[in-house]
């Protein structure tokens, strides 16, 4: 399996985030995961979402917060903006010396896979500094062009 790039990059823009959380400790991630989706079916989705599309998103949603628990260091913040065909999630910690990198010629059935699949789950992905701390992000595109 290649690697996919997790290139240092500026995140897109997007309106101000309408959710964040602090993730301490692993069970935050299943409460946040479970808070974002409340919130998205209150705010309602775009109008070219599919339920697909909210999936995806609450996957890579769990994936990045996991990676920045392990591999960050605290404090540990994610948010989630609305675009204008999609989500962006940011994890941020204070690790800014430990970049996103994906596990190489490790077997499977020991993890480390998730860079990999937000990958693949997200339109595009990188990570950046700007902010005085490591940024993660990943944009989670719906499925259909708005209309």
């Amino acid at each position: 399996m290649d690697a996919p790039g997790w290139q240092e990059a500026v995140p897109p823009e997007t309106s101000a985030p309408f959710f964040d959380g602090a993730v301490t400790k692993a069970a935050d991630i299943t409460l946040l995961r479970g808070r974002l989706h409340r919130e998205l079916l209150r705010r309602g989705l775009p109008a070219q979402a599919v339920e697909d599309d909210v999936q995806r998103l609450l996957l890579a949603f769990e994936e990045l917060s996991s990676n920045g628990l392990r591999h960050g260091a605290p404090p540990v913040s994610v948010r989630v903006a609305q675009g204008s065909r999609g989500w962006l999630i940011t994890v941020s910690d204070g690790a800014r010396e430990r970049v996103p990198t994906p596990a190489v010629g490790r077997d499977p059935a020991k993890g480390g896979l998730g860079l990999f699949l937000v990958a693949r789950l997200s339109a595009a992905h990188g990570w950046s500094t700007r902010t005085g701390r490591k940024e993660v992000w990943a944009c989670v595109r719906t499925a259909a062009p708005a209309t």
